[in-house]
């Protein structure tokens, strides 16, 4: 398995036209506030901010409050969030149909050559102004490789996830910020990196 490519893209893969269908499909889904495993996502009870800010940088700003390193864990667990946006979820096949050879080129053509035979629920996101989805780790379904007869979904079982796909589908002009961007982690001198290919729309990006 290569790993000399951290993701690869398609810029303006998929048309305006398809675009529009995509967004007036997921905005006809019962549209719900994000969440996360973790639970730390936005709610009325988290009112501290990690936007734009890595766990690290997080810590080092509660830190120049002069607070103890248990209530900065506490703050961190009980009042913070990495997560302000909507969702909804789609499963209509030609999406599949249109976003498939993509997946299935980028895998080949990156030297991953990954092994897959399912693919989880589209999730549709809106953002409001100043919504964000912060740093996570994209593969919290990975708890589904071990079997459990409580998993709804038994084609979870067995696997984790391998592959994200990321599809923009706003004009690049309708919105400031919000560009999709990947911590490579403390060992890389260039750790952050800014995936601005993804900016025109219809665009995609795997990863």
């Amino acid at each position: 398995m290569s790993t000399k490519y951290t993701y690869w893209y398609f810029k303006n893969a998929i048309s305006n036209e398809n675009c529009e269908k995509i967004i007036d499909l997921g905005n006809s889904k019962k549209i719900s506030q994000a969440k996360t495993l973790t639970k730390n996502h936005k709610t009325n009870k988290k009112k501290l901010s990690q936007k734009d800010k890595s766990l690290e940088e997080f810590r080092k700003q509660l830190k120049s409050k002069k607070l103890s390193d248990k209530k900065i864990d506490d703050l961190i667990k009980k009042e913070s969030y990495i997560r302000d946006s909507e969702v909804s979820w789609i499963n209509d096949q030609w999406i599949y149909d249109l976003v498939w050879p993509f997946l299935i080129e980028a895998n080949n053509k990156s030297g991953w050559k990954y092994d897959f035979d399912f693919a989880e629920s589209f999730q549709f996101t809106t953002y409001k102004k100043n919504g964000f989805y912060g740093w996570h780790i994209d593969s919290n379904t990975d708890h589904n490789a071990a079997y459990d007869e409580k998993c709804k979904n038994k084609n979870y079982i067995g696997k984790i996830r391998k592959l994200s796909v990321t599809i923009n589908l706003s004009d690049e002009n309708d919105y400031k910020g919000g560009n999709l961007k990947f911590d490579l982690g403390p060992h890389y001198k260039n750790r952050f990196l800014e995936c601005k290919e993804i900016r025109p729309k219809g665009s995609i990006v795997i990863f």
